[in-house]
C-alpha cells in the first residue's frame, strides 16, 4: 500500500489565523478562550468562547462570494489556501481528477440557520434567500474548496460530531493509500459560536462558564471554540518525486462505536480505537511518546480517556505525554481534530509537546503526564490524536517523524 506524508497545513482558529501564529500559541501556552462578543450574549448562560476575533470576510472573499459562504464555510476556504500555498501543488490538468477533498464538520452553516430562524420567526419576514439551502449545507465548505482547488477527484463531508474531522482525515488516508487518489484536501471546520448554537449546547449543562481545565480535578466543563485547520495529503512516491517539504507521515487509522450511550462514553470503545490504530500502523505501543488527547475537560470524557489510554499502554502509560490543547482554542467540534493535528506536527517537526493550561489540581484518575500548564521540549518519533465523539463514536490517528 501506498505511503501517505502530510505537505500542507493551514489554519484559523481562536490563537491564529495561520498555522505558525497558532504554534507560537501552543509553545507559549496561551489561551484562546475569551468572553464572547455576539448577538444577545446577554440572554445566554455561557457567555465565553474560543471565538476567531479580528475577522473580515470582506478582505478574503467577494460580495458575492460572501452571499454564498456561511462562516464555517469562510474559515474553511482560507485555511485551504494556506495548506495548498504551502504544498506547492497545482491541481490544473491531470493531477486535479486524481485529488479530492472530505471534510468534517458537526454543525455546518449554523449561523445561516441561526440568521434565517430570527428572520422568520422574530422579524415577522416570509421569505428567506434563495442560497439559504446552499449555505446552510454540511457539504457546503467541501464544495466549495473542490471548485476553488479544482479538486475532482473524491469530495464529501463527514458529520460524527466531535470525531468528525479524524474521521474525514482517516477517509483521506484511505483513499491515498489504497491508490484511489494522489492527494486529498482534508480536516474540519465549524462555527457554532452565535445565539443558538450556544443555547442548544446550554442544555447538555456539561460547560463551563469560566475556563476549560482538561484532567483538573477541579475542571468543570467544556468551553467551546470555532475555527478550520485543512493539511494536504499526498502519496509518498508523488511527494517526493516533486521535492516537496513533508510536515509528517500518517500511519495508521482506526474508528470504532461503542453502541452504547449517545452522550456517555465508554472506555473499551475508546481502547479499542487506540488499539486499532497502532495495529494498522503496525508499531509498538512503546514507540508513541505524545498523545493528543481529546480531553474537554468533562469529568465523563477525562478519566474515561485516561482509563483507556492506561489500559491500552500498561507501564508505558507512565511514560507517555499526553496533552489538550482545547484548553486554549476550545473544542471545535466536528473541526476540533484537525487544529489538534497541528500540536501532533510540532511535537514531530519541532519537538515541542503543547500544554494543557489551566490545570490546578491533580486528578486521581486523571494519574498520568498531561504536561501541565507549560509546553515541553522532547524528541518523539510517533504520535497518536484522540477523537471521541457524542453517539460513541471513535477516531485515531497515528503520525510518524520524517
Amino acid at each position: 500500500m501506498n505511503r501517505v506524508v502530510i505537505t500542507g497545513a493551514g489554519t484559523i482558529n481562536a490563537l491564529a489565523h495561520d498555522v505558525p501564529g497558532t504554534l507560537e500559541a501552543f509553545r507559549e501556552g496561551r489561551c484562546g478562550i475569551t468572553e464572547l462578543d455576539i448577538r444577545d450574549v446577554e440572554r445566554l448562560s455561557i457567555r465565553i468562547g474560543g471565538q476567531v476575533h479580528d475577522w473580515d470576510a470582506e478582505s478574503h472573499f467577494n460580495r458575492q462570494q460572501i452571499v454564498l459562504y456561511d462562516r464555517f464555510t469562510q474559515f474553511t476556504l482560507l485555511a485551504a489556501r494556506q495548506a495548498v500555498a504551502q504544498s506547492g501543488l497545482n491541481f490544473d490538468g491531470r493531477l486535479g481528477y486524481e485529488a479530492g477533498v472530505v471534510l468534517g464538520t458537526a454543525g455546518g452553516g449554523v449561523n445561516t440557520w441561526d440568521d434565517n430562524y430570527r428572520a422568520v420567526y422574530e422579524e415577522g419576514k416570509n421569505r428567506v434567500h434563495p442560497f439559504v439551502v446552499p449555505k446552510l449545507m454540511n457539504n457546503a465548505a467541501a464544495s466549495h474548496v473542490s471548485m476553488a482547488h479544482n479538486l475532482k477527484g473524491p469530495s464529501f463531508t463527514v458529520a460524527t460530531a466531535c470525531a468528525s474531522s479524524n474521521h474525514a482525515m482517516g477517509q483521506a488516508f484511505h483513499m491515498i493509500r489504497s491508490g484511489m487518489t494522489k492527494a486529498m484536501l482534508t480536516g474540519g471546520s465549524e462555527s457554532m459560536l452565535c445565539f443558538g448554537g450556544i443555547k442548544a449546547w446550554e442544555g447538555l449543562r456539561v460547560m463551563s462558564r469560566d475556563a476549560c481545565r482538561p484532567f483538573s480535578a477541579n475542571r468543570n466543563g467544556m468551553v467551546q471554540g470555532e475555527g478550520a485547520a485543512i493539511f494536504v495529503f499526498e502519496e509518498y512516491e508523488h511527494a517526493r518525486a516533486r521535492g516537496a517539504e513533508i510536515l509528517a507521515e500518517v500511519v495508521g487509522f482506526a474508528m470504532t462505536s461503542d453502541a452504547a450511550d449517545i452522550v456517555m462514553p465508554s472506555m473499551q470503545g475508546a481502547a479499542r480505537a487506540i488499539s486499532g490504530a497502532l495495529r494498522d500502523a503496525r508499531i509498538a505501543g512503546e514507540e508513541v511518546g505524545y498523545i493528543n488527547a481529546h480531553g474537554t475537560g468533562t469529568a465523563a470524557n477525562d478519566k474515561t480517556e485516561c482509563a483507556a489510554v492506561a489500559d491500552v499502554f500498561g507501564h508505558h502509560a507512565d511514560a507517555l505525554m499526553i496533552s489538550s490543547t482545547k484548553s486554549m482554542h476550545g473544542h471545535l467540534i466536528g473541526g476540533t481534530g484537525a487544529v489538534e493535528l497541528l500540536a501532533c506536527i510540532m511535537a514531530l517537526r519541532d519537538g515541542v509537546i503543547a500544554p494543557t493550561i489551566g490545570y490546578q489540581e491533580p486528578d486521581p484518575e486523571c494519574a498520568l503526564d498531561v504536561v501541565p500548564n507549560e509546553a515541553r521540549e522532547a524528541r518523539v518519533e510517533v504520535v497518536l490524536s484522540n477523537a471521541f465523539a457524542f453517539g460513541g463514536l471513535n477516531a485515531v490517528l497515528a503520525l510518524r517523524r520524517v
